[in-house]
């Protein structure tokens, strides 16, 4: 099965909330090339390595699955909102998302600089110069190494 690093800032939506909640829209990605990979490749059972970003250590904090098929994000069609779409109808949505569910913690963190020291990583594209996609795939001997990772 396929597998993605999803992006998410802690202070607007962690891994810990996750856990707590058990399952949540992947809401607000305005980005055409991360909104195919949601609404084109995705599958239900899909892994998903949770990555916080735009903090003080970025890095995995743990598993997720995607939980849903793909169905229009309700926050482009809310007036006033962060995320509100005016072209987006109803008919014709123009933003997609899939739900993630929460399922297992690392034993610690996998932090960026942890991936970026880690030679098996080197082709991850999290690392590659100018990339700031908040879903990224991920091979499976990517995964594989993160989650041993993980689990020191």
């Amino acid at each position: 099965m396929p597998s993605w690093l999803m992006k998410s800032e802690p202070d607007v939506f962690s891994f810990a909330q996750l856990r707590q909640r058990r399952k949540e829209p992947w809401t607000g990605v305005r980005n055409y090339q991360a909104r195919n990979f949601m609404r084109d490749e995705m599958k239900v059972g899909d892994t998903v390595l949770f990555y916080h970003s735009s903090c003080a250590e970025p890095g995995v904090q743990g598993l997720g699955k995607v939980a849903s098929k793909p169905y229009p994000d309700p926050t482009q069609f809310e007036k006033g909102g962060e995320y509100f779409e005016p072209r987006a109808t109803k008919d014709k949505p123009v933003w997609w998302l899939v739900d993630i569910a929460w399922a297992e913690d690392f034993a610690r963190p996998v932090t960026l600089d942890q991936i970026r020291a880690e030679k098996g990583l080197a082709d991850m594209l999290i690392l590659r110069p100018g990339n700031r996609l908040s879903i990224t795939p991920v091979t499976a001997d990517e995964l594989a190494v993160i989650r041993k990772m993980g689990k020191r």
